[in-house]
């Protein structure tokens, strides 16, 4: 049983094959390319490392989000494309637990974010427990200031993620470790197969340009 892996959900990029539970090549790159550039010259990479066809993959894994717009759009139709060309399962896992998974067994309070700009992010929290990496916080569109409200009294919170540096400020009295994701963390938490027709981003809030057109209509009705 092989699966590819793909994280593209923000500005890094996360790739990996996997034979069960075995990983057979990975990568992860947060140099500022386009994923649209990088993501498929990755995947046919990491399949001739491992003496693989796409005909060999029995499950793809993705990031489903939130995250960029573009590098989720990105990600979702390349999984989406493959599993529906290849006949194969297609699973999606939360971006941001994805990022909190990187860090194992952990007994910390994990906050992994995402720069969302104008000082909002995507946060969730999670906390291993018994073996399972538990959901504490809803994955969610917020202010900063906000989710260090909501986790100042807790204990042993640690913030996780490459932009973390963005916050260094905002975060400077909480413990913060600047991960990169890794695409293999994803497959204990795939849960189960996704309807490839109807699978698409969470992206948690609108676009710009679909705020914007919102706002348009309601100043027309006010």
């Amino acid at each position: 049983m092989y699966s590819l892996l793909i994280d593209s959900s923000n500005q890094p990029l996360a790739v990996a094959l996997m034979k069960n539970e075995r990983v057979l090549a990975t990568y992860t790159s947060a140099m500022k390319e386009n994923h649209s550039v990088q993501l498929m010259p990755q995947i046919v990479s990491l399949m001739e490392t491992a003496s693989i066809t796409p005909q060999d993959l029995t499950n793809i894994v993705v990031a489903q989000g939130p995250g960029s717009y573009t590098g989720l759009r990105i990600g979702v139709t390349t999984a989406k494309t493959l599993a529906y060309t290849l006949g194969i399962n297609l699973y999606g896992v939360s971006s941001l637990k994805a990022l909190a998974a990187v860090l194992p067994y952990s007994d910390r309070l994990i906050v992994p974010i995402m720069n969302a700009r104008r000082e909002h992010v995507y946060a969730g929290a999670y906390q291993w427990r018994d073996g399972q990496l538990v959901q504490v916080i809803d994955d969610q569109y917020m202010a900063l200031s906000d989710l260090i409200d909501r986790v100042k009294n807790q204990a042993n919170v640690l913030f996780v993620g490459e932009d973390v540096r963005q916050f260094e400020a905002q975060l400077q009295n909480f413990d913060v470790l600047p991960l990169l994701p890794r695409a293999e963390a994803m497959w204990q938490h795939k849960g189960e197969p996704q309807n490839i027709h109807t699978f698409s981003p969470q992206y948690l809030k609108l676009s710009e340009a679909e705020q914007n057109w919102l706002n348009q209509q309601n100043s027309k009705t006010n």
